[in-house]
């Protein structure tokens, strides 16, 4: 691995540190490998004279001693160390459990135009906005922002947001891993009635061809059925009264939280320590647990692909999937959904994708790298949906009836209708334990790269030189303890009214909107657009296309305004299961957890400016001035020194000085 270059320096003289990155940019111009500087990829086209003069530009420090010495940052071990860490934590349940749904119930195949737009015009340019800005940075996703301090509350805002979604989110770890200790039995739990779990009203029979509109006898199997079309209707699925009166013990609303379910609870602390035990070592530790669990969901889906295809009514369900319905496109819905797709599969405004590219050594191409995650992400998706959907076309076929009336999307999905679907295949409980460990996978490397995110941010904000690693292993401790805590109200027979509120309110559409305008806004017009896309080629070695630039200006800032006002225009009360109206007070509590991280913004720049003296254009002028770190010294030449002087000491200091010589 190449050298990293280091940010600690140990004290010197006010002047030996400029002497010294004077020596080193000098030493690195003359000497600089081959595409680590402008140009100087073989076979690259030479700059212009603007973007040489532009890429060359030094950075400069505030004059002065230099500040304690912070620790050397720690790095990847491997550069694919980081790609995997992204694709872990972007490529989620999102992709599996959403897109397919939104991707048919959208036009099919059309879908693809509009997702595939946003993906080009606001995911990519965000995406490598926040990994760009940690691996220049060398900071978190709070430091990071010192790149114009003014704008810190964007920090904070990303760890409120990346906080609840580590709270919450692990709840879908919990009930997938109750539902694979379930499956590890002769015959699924959900698969039958006769539970203690079970009402008067399950039943297993759902083929509707077998209703009619008056009693009839029907005969399946060896049992005999004497029902009709109406008496269906108050009928209830296994599978549905195993996840609402055996896996959640549901109440009757937000009001009534019940009792804790003790095997909830058993599965909350055991997911807890898992996450704990794949970060508390760092990057180095989390690297290594990544390659298993961003690969190993792809080897799961492959097989559960293999097996979907061959059974009956698969190919229906992929051609519902796929099938175009061009009219789509002139529908606003279909664009709003897929844009919220896009920033939700891409983990953007988290924080989390600042911190994981601050651990890249400094010319590492991320540039390159945001593509190639983009690709990967997207095809995900897209693979997924085959998966899914020769499934729900199987278990369409088998039911007799319209594939509309299984498709589902998030939970339901996952513990309902894939449940269902798997006791309908020989080998049921074989492939109920393959999804569920793809469930858990999946979910797991988001959920402590999330929780890397958020230490790392807490760390970052707090340096204290010297500290090692203890500081880290209690920080992180302390953090899943105090979520671990919080999850405790979603063990309750009312957790699943609690998990809906932080679900869609917390780590929302709207949260993450605000965020990203704003990401955007203060890149392109506060710090400067041409002045980042210098920054990008001091790191990669040449200036990305312009329409990036063009993107961070005008383009992704547009798209995030038109999805957010579409969403507030839009807005509808909350509800559960389309029955259940959340009372007043508990959409409160919601709209609290969304500004609680949409807040910071606006209060931190107004606290900042109050607190500052001068003029407000002095205030901004100070307040938006970027505070660099010893790694950027490395990039001063040797031109810039006299800016860097310090002011010239008091007359008689001089003489003295003089008089000793």
């Amino acid at each position: 691995m190449p050298p990293v270059p280091t940010d600690t320096a140990a004290p010197q003289p006010p002047d030996a540190p400029r002497r010294d990155a004077a020596a080193a940019a000098t030493a690195a111009a003359a000497a600089a490998p081959a595409g680590s500087g402008p140009g100087g990829a073989e076979g690259a086209e030479p700059p212009t004279a603007g973007e040489e003069r532009t890429v060359t530009a030094p950075l400069v420090r505030p004059p002065g001693p230099p500040k304690e010495a912070v620790p050397e940052r720690e790095t990847w071990t491997r550069q694919m160390d980081f790609i995997m860490s992204c694709v872990g934590f972007a490529v989620g349940l999102g992709n599996v459990w959403r897109f397919p749904y939104l991707c048919y119930k959208n036009g099919g195949g059309v879908f693809l135009i509009p997702y595939l737009l946003i993906v080009f015009v606001g995911g990519i340019p965000i995406f490598f906005l926040e990994v760009a800005l940690g691996q220049f940075m060398k900071q978190g996703g709070i430091g990071a922002w010192n790149i114009a301090p003014l704008f810190k509350g964007l920090g904070l805002a990303s760890m409120v947001i990346v906080f609840f979604c580590n709270s919450y989110y692990i709840m879908i770890l919990v009930w997938g891993l109750f539902y694979l200790v379930h499956s590890l039995t002769d015959t699924l739990p959900w698969a039958t009635c006769g539970h203690s779990w079970n009402t008067e009203q399950c039943t297993e029979l759902f083929n509707l061809d077998l209703c009619h509109n008056v009693s009839t006898n029907a005969t399946a199997s060896t049992w005999t059925f004497n029902f009709s079309c109406a008496d269906m209707t108050n009928k209830r699925s296994p599978v549905i009264e195993f996840w609402e009166n055996k896996v959640l013990r549901l109440s009757g609303g937000l009001s009534e939280p019940g009792e804790m379910n003790w095997q909830m609870i058993l599965c909350l602390v055991t997911t807890w320590v898992v996450v704990y035990f794949c970060i508390w070592k760092g990057v180095k530790s989390t690297g290594k647990i990544v390659y298993f669990t961003a690969l190993f969901p792809y080897v799961v889906l492959i097989l559960l692909l293999a097996h979907g295809v061959t059974l009956p009514g698969a190919l229906g369900g992929i051609i519902y999937y796929l099938k175009p319905d061009w009219t789509k496109l002139v529908e606003a819905q279909v664009w709003i959904d897929a844009g919220t797709q896009v920033f939700f599969s891409y983990a953007i405004g988290l924080g989390a994708l600042t911190a994981l590219g601050s651990y890249n050594r400094f010319h590492n191409n991320c540039y390159r790298d945001a593509y190639i995650l983009a690709v990967i992400n997207s095809c995900t998706s897209f693979f997924a949906g085959f998966v899914v959907f020769s499934v729900l076309g199987f278990m369409a076929s088998e039911q007799g009836v319209d594939i509309s009336k299984v498709a589902e999307s998030g939970p339901g999905l996952a513990f309902i209708a894939y449940p269902k679907a798997v006791t309908l295949m020989p080998l049921s409980p074989l492939w109920a334990t393959l999804f569920f460990i793809m469930l858990l996978v999946l979910g797991l490397d988001s959920q402590f790269v999330g929780v890397e995110g958020f230490i790392t941010g807490i760390l970052d904000l707090f340096p204290q030189p010297g500290a090692g690693s203890l500081r880290r292993e209690l920080t992180a401790a302390l953090c899943c303890i105090v979520c671990c805590l919080i999850d405790l109200s979603m063990v309750t027979q009312g957790g699943m009214y609690v998990f809906q509120l932080f679900d869609n309110y917390s780590a929302s559409g709207i949260t993450l909107l605000w965020q990203a305008f704003w990401e955007c806004v203060v890149i392109a017009w506060v710090y400067g657009a041409d002045r980042f896309m210098d920054d990008v080629a001091r790191m990669i070695g040449y200036r990305p296309l312009p329409v990036m630039k063009w993107c961070w200006a005008v383009v992704t800032p547009l798209v995030c305004v038109g999805i957010f006002v579409f969403h507030v225009v839009n807005y509808k009360p909350l509800t559960y299961n389309k029955t259940y109206v959340y009372p007043w007070w508990g959409e409160a509590i919601g709209w609290v957890l969304a500004l609680s991280s949409m807040l910071c913004i606006p209060c931190t720049v107004i606290y900042k400016l109050l607190r500052c003296k001068g003029s407000f254009r002095e205030r901004w002028q100070l307040l938006t001035t970027p505070i660099w770190g010893q790694h950027h010294l490395e990039y001063l030449t040797p031109e810039a020194e006299a800016k860097l002087l310090a002011p010239e000491p008091p007359k008689e200091k001089a003489t003295l000085f003089e008089t000793v010589i």
